[in-house]
């Protein structure tokens, strides 16, 4: 049943610019206000009179009254998605959020509602997702991946389905979907129904190459995904099928964002409807165009043995055709190198022959001398932060 859905005009503070954050958000917020005058951008406040959730028409009232039912009585990632419910629908012009903490402890950073609603835009834009699309929620809502799903369809006008996040989100589903977003897990245990989602991004980790390889003849266009929880997640993606043999994809940004690099090679992200300011990251890439760029790998990871600096990332790509475990390579260090570069593999019944796969890798030539580990190890289980994401030096402090 088609229900009429009012639109809220959006109420502008005119309270003093008091604080340093006020002073720097100050002109994204003038710039969101013109852009909702001159060209009907939708408010936070909006809900479009497609959005479905669950096969349900809802205003934003009646959401509000889910979001209570969900904290009340809902199963615990419903609970989750509850209280985000009304953290959004709320009048403040803002929403705290944690970040993932795979780089250092998770914090809490606080995001424009409007810029989050001008990052779904976007991903509307660059992915062609339409009013009346079905999209799917198998992320968790406590991280911001799992939230921006829920804003897309409230702003895009989808029907989204939710379901248990786990690990294989589309094993008990038939239901074709135009819409998308996984870890790449999720991915590699929904091989057998991907052809089920038109249009996949994948996101939160690196897909791995066997990963890539097994996508190559599914019929979904796929997506790996660039981004943090301070870009409101993605800000570029890159196709990962469908592609000319032996080509790569490279990251291409979403409309109304552009990349540069710093005297350390690393990303500036400018992106002025998402945030006030540059955002200047640790990630090393090579810029292609203002809106291109190949990701290398992150600068506080870089390792540099015997005056060669080595990228963990680049390495482990090549890694991967030799080990079908979780693993990393790091740095311990050395009297004669500074820096001895080492695998470690995650291995729960510490079977795995690590000096046989030491010779492989040598003998392989698919490595530099620099390259290749200088040592294998062995943990039962890696350290993960709360996204199942690897922490790379607390995993080598178990070492």
């Amino acid at each position: 049943m088609w229900r009429k859905i009012y639109f809220y005009k959006q109420k502008q503070s005119t309270k003093l610019v008091k604080t340093t954050q006020e002073i720097v958000d100050f002109p994204l917020r003038i710039c969101n206000f013109i852009e909702q005058l001159t060209k009907m951008i939708p408010s936070f406040q909006n809900i479009h009179l497609k959005f479905q959730l669950d096969g349900n028409y809802f205003n934003r009232e009646e959401l509000k009254e889910v979001a209570y039912s969900f904290v009340k009585e809902g199963k615990p990632y419903e609970q989750i998605m509850g209280d985000f419910l009304i953290d959004w629908l709320n009048d403040k012009e803002y929403i705290d959020v944690f970040t993932s903490g795979s780089t250092g402890k998770p914090k809490s950073i606080r995001l424009s509602k409007q810029a989050m609603v001008h990052s779904a835009l976007a991903t509307g834009d660059f992915f062609g997702i339409h009013p009346g699309d079905a999209a799917l929620q198998c992320l968790p809502s406590n991280f911001i991946a799992g939230k921006m799903m829920l804003v897309r369809a409230m702003i895009l006008g989808l029907e989204l389905d939710l379901v248990v996040p786990t690990s294989n989100p589309l094993e008990n589903l038939e239901k074709k979907y135009d819409f998308c977003a996984m870890v790449p897990l999720q991915v590699e245990n929904s091989l057998k129904h991907l052809h089920n989602i038109k249009t996949l991004i994948v996101g939160g980790a690196p897909a791995s190459n066997s990963l890539v390889e097994s996508l190559q003849g599914v019929s979904t266009n796929i997506f790996a995904t660039y981004g943090m929880t301070e870009t409101i997640t993605h800000i570029a993606a890159k196709p990962l099928n469908h592609l000319p043999k032996g080509e790569k994809g490279h990251y291409k940004t979403l409309p109304n964002i552009s990349v540069s690099v710093d005297d350390r090679n690393c990303l500036v992200i400018d992106a002025p409807r998402i945030t006030g300011e540059k955002i200047i990251t640790n990630d090393v890439v090579d810029i292609i165009s203002e809106t291109e760029f190949d990701w290398l790998g992150r600068v506080d990871n870089v390792i540099n043995s015997g005056g060669v600096k080595l990228h963990p990332e680049q390495i482990e790509e090549k890694l991967h055709l030799f080990i079908k475990h979780r693993f990393f390579v790091t740095a311990v260090d050395d009297e004669q190198l500074g820096k001895k570069l080492i695998l470690l593999i995650e291995d729960e019944k510490q079977k795995l022959n690590t000096a046989a796969l030491l010779k492989t890798i040598q003998n392989s030539k698919k490595l530099s001398k620099f390259e290749i580990p200088k040592a294998i190890y062995t943990i039962k289980k890696f350290v993960e932060t709360d996204t199942g994401k690897v922490q790379r030096l607390k995993t080598l402090e178990v070492l």
